[in-house]
């Protein structure tokens, strides 16, 4: 496998891949973490007023999509960060990749979780090495979380190395999350390659909104204010750690403007997954039944559904895109900008470009297989072990710990309310079907029945390691 990712790779540089060249746009791709599908101040959908929040203030996101498109239906490869991460470095889905999960494994439920292999192998052709083998500088800033050795090992000239969380806990007030930082290396590096003349494409990992206790100290206030809760109230940090992501990205576009870039750079950004704890599941019951349902560590909309927004060249201002989209489709539309010829794109590729949908915001998007799969074969939401597959307007869900279905029309019925399974059971099953066929020909891992599970013993929680550097209040490090 090895020698086929060098051969790959090689074969671009000997066939006369193009180089840096004139109609070869800059790409800057910005990735939050944990931020919800409406977690902007701007909508992510036309006609759903709760789309955007109502607390939280993102004027710079909301000048991003005044001047692109936004993607009402676009959806995260994975509820969880890592598996997302790994997926749109090889435009491959999480299941085919056998990484479904970021947290370690939940012991005692009703069945076994699989263990991966985590860790971004050697011999997968990521999108940075086409890139670069295509005359563009690369460079990948912030949150890796995905080891094989880093961004360098991987196609990227320059990076923050092989990092996780743990990293966005050592930066605190006047650079929370480390978000400032980034961008000031964000704005070097474009100046370096504006003055050489060479297209970049550079991916900025923002570790916000994780550590939002970092948040500026008078944007807590503010937001402690606007919810009269107190400062370290989960929903007054994370709002304050937003506004504060949102001001980074407004470095960015500034420094894009600056430069002179803005006509000739593609603009990208999205979340890494939907937010929340997870559960609200099966009936969503506690919550707003109008909203998404679920959150981090399931598959259902809250946890998969993200923000998305595209600015560059011919994209129309303030326009609109309903076609689902999935993270993965970034690889071949990367490629595509960067004039990577199709037949150097690797033969695993799921994803498919999503250029043409970019002028106008319709059409559809050609990938390998029609149906689009989710699979989260694990404990961390309310849900246990399951998965889905999008067919058109329809969403199907599988639940593993006992073999049920449920079936929605999604365009219809985005919050997940109205179960059709027992009306339609022969589209439920044909789906079914398909999904398993799927997950078959990948040989995605799945949970197995647990001999030794006793149901009058509790589930062991999961574990994780402490977090490096808890901060103080001044913060650790200044970048």
């Amino acid at each position: 496998m090895r020698l086929q990712r060098w051969i790959v790779v090689c074969m671009m540089a000997w066939v006369g891949v193009p180089s840096a060249a004139a109609e070869q746009p800059n790409i800057v791709f910005m990735m939050s973490d944990d931020q919800a599908w409406n977690g902007l101040s701007v909508a992510m959908h036309p006609t759903i007023a709760w789309s955007k929040s109502d607390v939280v203030e993102t004027p710079q996101l909301a000048k991003l999509a005044a001047e692109g498109m936004r993607f009402s239906a676009a959806y995260a490869p994975a509820s969880v960060c890592s598996p997302t991460r790994i997926s749109l470095q090889t435009g491959r889905s999480p299941a085919a990749l056998h990484w479904t999960k970021a947290a370690p494994a939940e012991m005692g439920h009703r069945m076994l979780e699989p263990r991966g292999i985590k860790q971004l192998a050697a011999e997968e052709v990521t999108v940075a090495e086409l890139l670069r083998q295509a005359g563009y500088a690369t460079a990948h800033f912030g949150k890796w979380h995905i080891n094989g050795g880093g961004p360098a090992a991987h196609g990227y000239d320059e990076s923050d190395g092989d990092i996780g969380n743990e990293y966005a806990h050592e930066y605190a007030d006047p650079n929370p999350a480390d978000i400032f930082g980034m961008a000031r290396r964000a704005t070097a590096f474009m100046e370096q390659n504006a003055r050489s003349g060479r297209p970049f494409f550079m991916q900025l990992s923002w570790h916000a909104l994780h550590a939002p206790n970092n948040a500026m100290r008078e944007t807590l206030a503010k937001y402690a204010d606007r919810l009269q809760a107190p400062v370290d109230e989960k929903r007054v940090s994370s709002a304050a750690i937003a506004e504060n992501l949102d001001t980074g990205v407004g470095m960015v576009l500034d420094a894009i403007d600056r430069l002179g870039l803005q006509g000739t750079t593609y603009v990208i950004y999205m979340s890494d997954n939907g937010a929340g704890g997870g559960g609200g599941g099966r009936g969503g019951s506690g919550r707003d039944r109008s909203r998404l349902s679920g959150g981090k560590g399931g598959v259902w909309e809250g946890g998969i559904r993200c923000p998305f927004i595209i600015r560059g060249p011919g994209v129309p201002a303030n326009s609109w895109c309903d076609t689902r989209i999935v993270g993965y489709d970034l690889f071949p539309t990367f490629c595509e900008w960067a004039g990577v010829p199709a037949a150097h794109l690797p033969p695993t590729l799921e994803g498919g470009s999503i250029t043409g949908l970019l002028d106008d915001g319709l059409g559809d998007v050609r990938r390998s297989r029609e149906e689009l799969v989710f699979h989260f074969p694990h404990y961390q939401g309310g849900d246990g072990p399951h998965s889905a597959l999008f067919l058109g307007d329809l969403k199907l869900m599988k639940f593993y710990e006992d073999d049920s279905l449920r079936l929605f029309n999604i365009k219809a019925d985005i919050g997940e309310q109205q179960d059709l399974a027992a009306e339609q059971p022969a589209t439920a099953r044909a789906l079914e079907e398909r999904l398993m066929a799927y997950l078959t020909e990948v040989d995605a891992l799945m949970a197995t029945p647990n001999p030794d599970y006793d149901p009058a013993v509790p589930p062991e929680p999961r574990t994780r390691k402490p977090k490096a550097g808890k901060p103080t209040k001044k913060g650790r490090k200044q970048s």
